[in-house]
């Protein structure tokens, strides 16, 4: 990747190295930008007020609904903002979930899932009576199309599922998943929170019925977040948070909302956050998602091949279908590891990422995560391999 769109993200230090995107992506200048021109120069809410800043603050928080409709191939009012993935996920498993299952009914999620997707789904087996019911990994920890076939039944009411994994960076084939599951009238709930920033999603194509991404992953601010529903969903489904500006008509006894997405989006929004994600999804566009996936996966080879040649160190996804490569250092507990890389300053990620039932299924307490980008280079691989080296010669030195 060029020097000029090293130099468009001011995060980049010449003695720092970001290998963690899966948690949270570096912000271009336009992003940031676009954040303090709403906080210097407009700084005013949305739909409420008839002064210039107002309307013009208005105007950029629906261009940006406009933008993110287009980027998934949905319509503007399928798009509702919320404050990330979890909170998208959230407000299906509550505004749908709660009202529609009962006892008997089944939910298909995996071992896969962030907590993100499986928690608020375990919540709501509890509270209805429903059942969790899990796809079977295959040895390398993937979800088959031959496994969830196992599990899809006449009870199957709901699938919630990741598009991407957060831990091994598999691509699921979401678009066959969601025939079949339609095949027996349940809804599929995507969590596309590891897709958006690598690959096209395309919500009509996938035929998905919920579908949720946050802005933080994929260049955008923090604190902001995508629902996609279908309009036949959302027109039915009721606020899952009241307050203002998501009401039609306020009585006392009595009160309507207003039409999806606006009765979702209750009290003051994340206003510039929703204006930065708009610069990021026009920067990834630019750039062109094909092209970031390119760069990225010939990164990742390169870097699965260099970690391979090192005695002492297990990788779990040496076929990963995006830039995530998780591993340990044998013997090394990972929050001990992730210290040594700290200290060189190298950024990456230790620990479960909020993702512990693959851990479970790897037999493993927690892991080391490396992700690469279009932002980072060879050369930066080199430095973290020199380092990994360093590190398995430092912990034996001190008896691990």
């Amino acid at each position: 990747m060029n020097k000029k769109i090293i130099s468009d993200f001011p995060q980049i230090k010449n003695d720092y190295i970001y290998f963690d995107t899966a948690a949270t992506s570096l912000k271009p200048k336009a992003v940031i930008e676009a954040v303090n021109m709403y906080n210097e120069i407009l700084s005013a809410n949305i739909h409420r007020g008839m002064y210039f800043n107002s309307v013009k603050t208005t105007e950029l928080y629906e261009e940006a609904r406009s933008v993110v409709a287009k980027f998934i191939n949905a319509k503007e009012d399928e798009i509702v903002f919320t404050r990330g993935t979890t909170s998208s996920i959230n407000l299906v498993a509550y505004s749908y979930g709660l009202v529609n299952l009962k006892p008997g009914d089944e939910i298909i999620v995996s071992e896969q899932e962030h907590h993100s997707q499986f928690l608020p789904w375990q919540n709501v087996a509890k509270k209805t009576g429903a059942k969790l019911r899990f796809v079977e990994l295959n040895s390398e920890g993937k979800i088959t199309i031959e496994m969830f076939k196992k599990v899809l039944n006449d009870k199957t009411k709901v699938v919630a599922l990741n598009y991407v994994s957060n831990v091994l960076g598999y691509i699921n084939d979401i678009k066959e998943i969601a025939q079949l599951t339609h095949q027996k009238n349940a809804i599929i709930v995507v969590d596309a929170a590891q897709a958006i920033q690598h690959i096209k999603v395309d919500v009509v194509d996938l035929d998905v019925d919920f579908l949720a991404f946050s802005g933080h992953k994929m260049l955008g601010p923090t604190g902001v977040g995508i629902l996609y529903g279908k309009s036949r969903h959302l027109d039915i489904l009721e606020p899952m948070e009241f307050g203002g500006d998501m009401n039609e008509d306020v009585e006392k006894t009595e009160s309507t909302w207003k039409k999806s997405p606006l009765k979702f989006e209750a009290g003051t929004m994340p206003i510039a956050e929703v204006i930065g994600l708009k610069e990021a999804i026009t920067y990834l566009e630019n750039l062109g998602l094909e092209n970031i996936h390119s760069y990225s996966m010939n990164l990742y080879q390169y870097l699965q091949n260099e970690i391979s040649k090192i005695e002492g160190i297990t990788v779990y996804n040496p076929n990963s279908d995006t830039g995530i490569l998780t591993y340990n250092i044998d013997s090394v507990p990972a929050h001990d590891a992730i210290t040594y890389y700290a200290e060189k300053n190298i950024a990456l990620r230790s620990g479960q990422h909020c993702a512990k039932l693959i851990h479970d299924f790897l037999n493993i307490h927690s892991s080391l995560r490396v992700t690469v980008y279009f932002y980072n280079t060879k050369e930066e691989i080199d430095r973290f391999i020199e380092v990994t080296k360093e590190a398995i010669k430092y912990f034996k030195s001190v008896g691990f």
